[in-house]
């Protein structure tokens, strides 16, 4: 019998992603993968993947799954929602920490607290063919992921690995700050040269809302209108994800994972690789400002979260049996007797 987590309930928006399908978009195909990179590297840590492993990416509510395999391990990351369990006895697992669920166990993501987006990765991956050399689900186009789409009622997620290994469960002992930062960080350009000054300085000291018009594509902005030197089409060329177009409208669009890989309207700027996990978290109605820096100093910041990111994920720690969601393969998994002897042993002295 083969391995699954069946969905009960899918969810708003649930799709499977990995760190994305790089290198095709001279053939016109998106990158897609993890919005926030950073929280997908952190599960797959906890349950022992290799950092890139395809999980479920949470848009702001989860599935109800059922475990159809001997047992799992799980780790949910991007969040302060707890992991709930649901049957056979109601408990909570906490985020940024693994647990091993048994067969038969129901379990669900509750709503999102503290982000909109959020990782449940699996020991040993799904055991999902990639595409381009990529897990992740291509909405637009229909492949990869599980058939191209969002998770629906009645899905198997076929398990790669049947069983979870011998390795204790995880817990992470630095957790990242999931709050945005204060000023959104951009290079300005390639095509900045099509804005007036006015616009460049609005842009830089006004305050944006992100609108409903928000999805994994891209974040439509309400604000200011951005206004052009001399009209809003351009010859068509390639788009870098966090690039910026402003459209005739004037209002300024952020393009995110899913992007088209090539468009006509100016891009007055790109959101710097630092800061696109922070946007991938942010719902409609947050507020958004925006400071310029060079190329050379995004470069600086890059490194700097690389760094710190790797320092977060050498905090990850086995979790102690105290502090453990009990389950039948935990406690045999601990040495529960051994009090019992020692009593027994002070008794006949």
């Amino acid at each position: 019998m083969s391995a699954a987590l069946i969905a009960q309930k899918a969810g708003p928006f649930t799709t499977v992603q990995d760190l994305g399908r790089a290198g095709h978009q001279a053939a016109g195909i998106p990158v897609s993968g993890a919005l926030d990179p950073a929280s997908l590297r952190i599960a797959n840590a906890l349950v022992g993947n290799p950092e890139g492993e395809a999980a479920l990416e949470i848009r702001l509510m989860g599935p109800v799954l059922k475990v159809d395999a001997p047992a799992v391990r799980v780790a949910l990351c991007g969040t302060s929602s707890p992991l709930q369990i649901l049957a056979p006895e109601p408990r909570e697992v906490p985020p940024w920490q693994s647990a091993v669920l048994e067969r038969g166990t129901v379990f669900r993501v509750p709503p999102l607290k503290g982000s909109v987006t959020a990782y449940l990765a699996v020991g040993g991956g799904f055991d999902i063919a990639p595409v381009l050399g990529s897990r992740s689900t291509c909405l637009r186009a229909g492949f990869g992921g599980l058939k191209g789409r969002a998770l629906a009622d009645g899905d198997a997620l076929p398990l790669a690995m049947p069983a979870p290994d011998g390795r204790a469960d995880m817990r992470l002992g630095r957790v990242p700050d999931l709050a945005p930062p204060a000023r959104v960080r951009l290079v300005l350009g390639p095509q900045d040269d099509h804005f007036s000054a006015a616009a460049i300085a609005t842009l830089l000291e006004a305050e944006f809302r992100i609108t409903n018009e928000a999805d994994r594509m891209g974040l439509r902005l309400a604000g200011p209108a951005l206004e052009h030197k001399a009209g809003y089409d351009i010859t068509s060329d390639g788009i870098a994800t966090g690039a910026i177009q402003v459209p005739g409208d004037g209002q300024p669009i952020i393009l995110l994972a899913d992007h088209q890989t090539t468009g006509g309207y100016p891009k007055i700027a790109t959101v710097i690789s630092a800061d696109l996990p922070a946007l991938g978290r942010l719902a409609p109605g947050a507020v958004l400002t925006f400071s310029a820096v060079t190329v050379a100093e995004a470069q600086d910041i890059h490194i700097a979260q690389k760094r710190r990111l790797s320092e977060v994920i050498a905090s990850i720690a086995p979790l102690s049996v105290e502090a453990a969601s009990l389950s039948s393969r935990a406690l045999l998994s601990a040495n529960l007797i051994s009090g019992v002897i020692s009593a027994t042993a002070q008794a006949e002295d």
